[in-house]
């Protein structure tokens, strides 16, 4: 444990930023799993539904520094080349 008030500080800032970090991340991979289902389901219009969440959750995530921005660009190719396929 942290003897400097400062570190103390620092350390349940760290950890808020933590949890939150997790909760934006797992949504990012649950809007994306749930695209990628609907586009193996041969649903267009589901699949062109969650497909606009799961970009604008990557979008988001990329924005707020939970991921790098060429991770997102990465993740977003990858879902638009699934739905390309459809």
């Amino acid at each position: 444990m942290a003897n400097i008030k400062s570190q103390k500080k620092r350390i349940v800032t760290n950890e808020a930023n933590r949890q939150r970090n997790m909760a934006v991340r797992s949504r990012m991979k649950t809007l994306a799993k749930q695209a990628s289902a609907a586009i193996d389901a041969k649903n267009k219009d589901a699949a062109g539904k969650a497909m606009t969440e799961a970009l604008s959750a990557i979008d988001r995530a990329a924005s707020k520094g939970v991921i790098h921005r060429n991770a997102a660009a990465r993740k977003k190719s990858a879902l638009m080349h699934q739905a390309a396929a459809l």
